[in-house]
């Protein structure tokens, strides 16, 4: 499997990185960690997620974290869609935000 991340998925690790970061440099640095690692790991296990509430997307919480991963699957590519916060609810069809 290839990953790809959508310029939305990155910013949205950046700007919850950088919220964490105003607290605390060393919580933000184990999130993205923890988040980046989770990531990783669809390439071995593209399915390890759930389906997603948005159709053609599936789901994965982040261990540790208040967040979770949005991607898609599609011709051997997992692509990592959002990056968001459990508390938010689900993207609308269009794949925006709420």
């Amino acid at each position: 499997m290839r990953l790809i991340w959508t310029r939305r998925a990155e910013s949205d690790l950046r700007d919850h990185v950088d919220f964490i970061a105003r607290d605390s440099v060393k919580a933000a640095i184990e999130v993205e960690d923890r988040v980046l690692e989770a990531v990783a790991g669809l390439v071995e296990f593209p399915n390890k997620g759930r389906v997603g509430e948005t159709k053609g997307t599936r789901e994965l919480p982040v261990s540790r974290t208040s967040l979770r991963v949005i991607y898609s699957l599609a011709d051997g590519t997992v692509e990592i869609l959002h990056v968001r916060h459990m508390a938010r609810g689900p993207l609308d069809d269009s794949g925006e935000r709420d």
